[in-house]
């Protein structure tokens, strides 16, 4: 990964996070233990603080930013899927952001709460614990069963095993010029998207 300390402030990593060699972590950034930071992944604590609790995951493309003197946070085993965007926002313990999400300043993501790919949640905008956050601009649909929840942990806890994985195999190398026959596959996992 590409590090800049600014006026003084270093980033900080945990011994135990995997942080991908394309993302760029700018200032007061702080990636706590068995987090997960995706290729090309923008954590820019050039203004407010960047903190990612224990077990998160921040995806590829996903930027982090937020005003001065502000704290854009994703609390413990919280999940943002790839390209989303957080700007000055608190993303409660065990939620999910979905792909392409934008949360602005301000808003805060409560606990084990879902908000749909591509939704835009707007600047102060809160929702209590366990809700489906759905559409532009975003809204409470409704609230989570107790199975979403828990296909929301068993993808979060893909990602702390990935990260894991990342830490002891990931190699950089030349590619092949085909495939081998019989190829494996990455990963045996049994996780698959819901219906």
């Amino acid at each position: 990964m590409t590090c800049y300390s600014l006026g003084g402030i270093t980033p900080v990593i945990d011994p135990s996070a995997y942080v991908h060699p394309s993302a760029i972590l700018i200032g007061d950034v702080i990636v706590g233990p068995d987090c997960y930071v995706g290729p090309l992944a923008s954590l820019r604590g050039d203004f407010g603080r960047i903190v990612l609790e224990q077990g998160a995951n921040l995806q590829d493309t996903c930027v982090m930013h937020g005003f001065p003197d502000s704290d854009t946070v994703i609390e413990r085993n919280g999940h943002v899927g790839h390209g989303a965007v957080l700007h000055g926002c608190r993303i409660g313990a065990d939620a999910l952001i979905g792909m392409n999400a934008v949360v602005m300043d301000g808003a805060v993501i409560g606990p084990r709460s879902i908000v749909s790919a591509a939704a835009f949640v707007k600047a102060r905008f809160e929702c209590p614990e366990r809700s489906l956050v759905v559409g532009s601009p975003a809204a409470v649909k409704r609230e989570l069963s107790d199975e979403e929840v828990r296909w929301k942990q068993a993808g979060t806890r893909e990602y702390q095993a990935l990260t894991r994985r990342c830490l002891e195999e990931m190699i950089e190398c030349h590619p092949l010029n085909q495939p081998e026959q019989d190829r494996k596959r990455v990963s045996d996992s049994t996780f698959r998207p819901k219906a």
